[in-house]
Parts: structure tokens; sequence; C-alpha cells
């Protein structure tokens, strides 16, 4: 992987860690563009369409989680990967998080070494995902990759880049039952920690678009996809 081909949007809006961030990845090769704030981040996002963003929670103006929640949401924007930079480790603000589309968290303070690590492993498992253009054509569900759009029974629905690839899975396999582990490794790697109350919060967003029909919880066991 040739890290000189990656743009990487970092978003902060303290100086010094812009500055020692912006070093060590341009370091390993990366193009780095900066924002200070998330208004700014979100304008760069359409007009560059970065490879991936490393975006502060808390920053004026617009904090993170509401500028990951805008892109996830623009269907005209070219989906990025998104990892938080927080020192924050409550339970609630990584749940926000995720409800709004982020991939991962990188914790405050960096280790260079660690973060550079991270964000190889985040573009290396974007870069090696199955791109097929339309997949898992099921009766009511039509997964367009192309898109990052799903149709339901026609009606086409925007999801968050995890969303998507959560349901790209159950949808894959009709009937088979994907344990926790099984997902977590699949959709988030190895190299990625999130608790299984992720996956439940995926799954609750999933419904509320899709409807409560589709995704079946096995109990104790993990979840399935029924064409309905």
């Amino acid at each position: 992987m040739e890290n000189k081909k990656f743009t990487i949007l970092l978003v902060d809006d303290e100086p010094d860690i812009i500055d020692f961030l912006s070093y060590n990845l341009k370091k390993e090769g990366f193009k780095v563009v900066t924002a200070n704030n998330g208004i700014e981040a979100l304008k760069i996002t359409k007009q560059i369409s970065p490879n991936l963003i490393l975006l502060d929670v808390m920053m004026p103006k617009m904090d993170g989680i509401e500028t990951c929640r805008l892109i996830r949401e623009d269907i005209s924007i070219n989906q990025p990967i998104i990892a938080f930079l927080t020192s924050r480790s409550e339970d609630y603000s990584q749940i926000a998080g995720f409800e709004a589309g982020a991939d991962d968290y990188i914790s405050k303070p960096i280790r260079p070494r660690l973060m550079v690590s991270k964000v190889i492993s985040l573009l290396r498992r974007d870069i090696n995902s199955p791109r097929e253009s339309m997949v898992a054509p099921t009766q009511s569900v039509k997964i367009d990759r192309e898109r990052f759009l799903i149709l339901v029974k026609g009606e086409e629905i925007s999801l968050p880049k995890k969303e998507f690839e959560l349901l790209e899975l159950l949808v894959s396999k009709p009937g088979k039952v994907y344990n926790r582990e099984q997902i977590l490794s699949l959709i988030w790697g190895n190299d990625t920690i999130v608790g299984e109350r992720t996956i439940d919060v995926h799954i609750r967003k999933l419904r509320e678009k899709l409807g409560d029909a589709y995704i079946r919880t096995i109990k104790g066991v993990g979840y399935t996809f029924q064409d309905v």
C-alpha cells in the first residue's frame, strides 16, 4: 500500500495537535489537509474527497459528532473513513460517535506510532473490502455499493458507512446467523476496539430505517437477515 496515494483530512481546533499529527502523517508519506472546525471540515470534504478523516470530538462552531453525521447523510459525498480523536472515554460519547457513522476512535494523548498503525489498518481494510456495484439482490432489499444506497421495495435509503456494511454482511447470506464476534471482526476488524453495545446501536438504527421485520435477533447467538 502506497501511503502517498491517500489524502487525510485532519480536523482539530488545537494548533499544536494539528502540527504534531500533520508532521507524523506526512513523514509516513500521506497527503495531509487540515481544518480547525467542523464547518470548515465539511466544506473541505465536499471539495477534495479525502480517503480518511481524523476528527476531534470537542470543537467550537460544530462538534465532531455533528460533523460526522452531516457527512454521512450527504449522498453527494464520496464517503471517507472517519476516526474520532478524543480524550473522552465515556461510553455515551463512543456510542454517539458510532451512531453518527464513525468507523473508529483514536484516544488522546496520541502516540504517533500507534496512530500511524491505526490509520494504515483502516485504509487497508477499506481498500480490501468488496466493491461490487450491485450485490445481494434479494426480493425486497437491493444494495448499491457504488452509491452507498439500499433499495427497500424500490425505495432508496441512504445509510452511514458502518450501517451499510453491517446490512450488506447480513443480506449477503439470508438466513445465516452471524454472532457478535463475527460481526465485530468482519465489520470493525480485529484492530478496532469497540464494545458489543456498538452492534446493538447499529442494529437498532437499521431497524428504524428498514422496519423490524428484516433483521431477527437470535437470542444468545446473534443476528440474521430474512427477506420479507
